[in-house]
């Protein structure tokens, strides 16, 4: 039996700064990989209540990240974007691969606006057109099907209930 050994020629540094490489890699691909939480959130519409299920972007890193190199969104998920304390708020789709529905909300959990079909991969501005507390990104078309319209309400712990 013979056995073969591969032999690394390249000098100790390169070997080094390879492992280095692959071990910050592996950091960020853990740190990526979190596993999501999700929490119930309902908009009352004319035609009944919509029950979707949300993933919170709070953090800074949260919200410029958002659904970023995402290739799908299932029809009843999306992301909430806190945005406390309610202001003027301008999103984008940049490096975002999948069409989106932006349901920008008020304080007091009404909506202030629905910018519906958003252009993948767009550095176009979006912005809120008023004071928002919060930004619910759905799959496109979202708003439609539903018959989610400004004026509805959102129940979510992040706003105010009346």
């Amino acid at each position: 039996m013979s056995f073969s050994r591969i032999i690394d020629r390249r000098p100790r540094a390169g070997r080094w700064m390879s492992l280095v490489a692959a071990l910050v890699l592996a950091a960020f691909a853990h740190a990526g990989a979190r596993a999501a939480t999700f929490q119930p959130l309902e908009i009352v519409t004319k035609s009944g209540v919509q029950v979707f299920s949300v993933e919170m972007a709070a953090t800074e890193q949260e919200k410029e990240t958002g659904l970023m190199y995402r290739k799908e969104l299932a029809d009843g998920k999306g992301m909430l974007f806190d945005f406390t304390p309610e202001q003027e708020v301008s999103m984008w789709m940049k490096n975002t691969y999948v069409s989106l529905d932006m349901i920008f909300i008020r304080s007091d959990g009404t909506i202030l606006r629905i910018a519906e079909n958003t252009e993948p991969l767009s550095t176009r501005i979006i912005p809120s057109r008023g004071l928002a507390k919060g930004v619910l990104e759905v799959v496109a078309g979202t708003a439609k099907k539903y018959g989610i319209e400004p004026g509805d309400r959102v129940g979510h712990p992040l706003f105010k209930s009346h």
